[in-house]
């Protein structure tokens, strides 16, 4: 059965706003979204979201726009676990499933979904493709999931290095708020 939702963030930390259309097609998952901020320096980013079965990711496609450059990346995914950053190999994220948008809120729904952590108990360790706005560098990123209780949708622990917050998940897996990095607005 084939979904589709539009949601909007309030995104603190970067001083600005997401918008995302999302569509969810069995275990798959298309996004579109556009973002301003004004941290750390004032920007514009839009991307393109697919996903595989399974909410692995396919490919992300990124523009952002600050008042002196634009930049774009396309990072793929070859669903082997090899990566690519405009058509280069970036080993140093192979084996990683997912990519993690830096200040999107989006992207931490593909590892929550897959393993149905919103819901049910357990804990899941990741290797991401994380991807800095407003430069679009992709590094290396371990982050552990971790089920702490289903309000609905559910509340998850999100840890990477010193870093860790209680994201709370809507049923369909969307983050619906992010302390210190996003809140989702409510359509009036």
């Amino acid at each position: 059965m084939t979904t589709s939702r539009a949601v909007t963030w309030d995104v603190m930390a970067s001083h600005g706003f997401e918008t995302a259309w999302v569509t969810f097609d069995g275990e798959t998952l298309r996004a579109r979204g556009r973002a301003v901020g004004t941290d750390p320096e004032p920007y514009w980013v839009s991307y393109e979201l697919e996903t595989a079965e399974g909410y692995v990711t396919r490919r992300l496609r990124v523009t952002t726009e600050t008042p002196e450059v634009t930049r774009t990346l396309d990072l793929r995914h070859d669903g082997r676990g090899e990566w690519t950053a405009d058509g280069e190999p970036l080993p140093e994220v192979n084996g990683a499933l997912d990519c993690d948008l830096g200040l999107c809120p989006l992207t931490n729904t593909m590892p929550v979904l897959r393993h149905d952590l919103h819901r049910t108990a357990g804990e899941r360790e990741f290797l991401m493709a994380w991807v800095a706005v407003p430069d679009l560098a992709v590094r290396p990123s371990v982050q552990t999931y971790t089920h702490l209780a289903g309000t609905g949708g559910g509340r998850v622990r999100y840890a990477s290095g010193d870093f860790r917050s209680d994201l709370d998940f809507d049923a369909d897996g969307l983050v619906v708020d992010y302390p210190e990095l996003a809140s989702r607005l409510t359509p009036r």
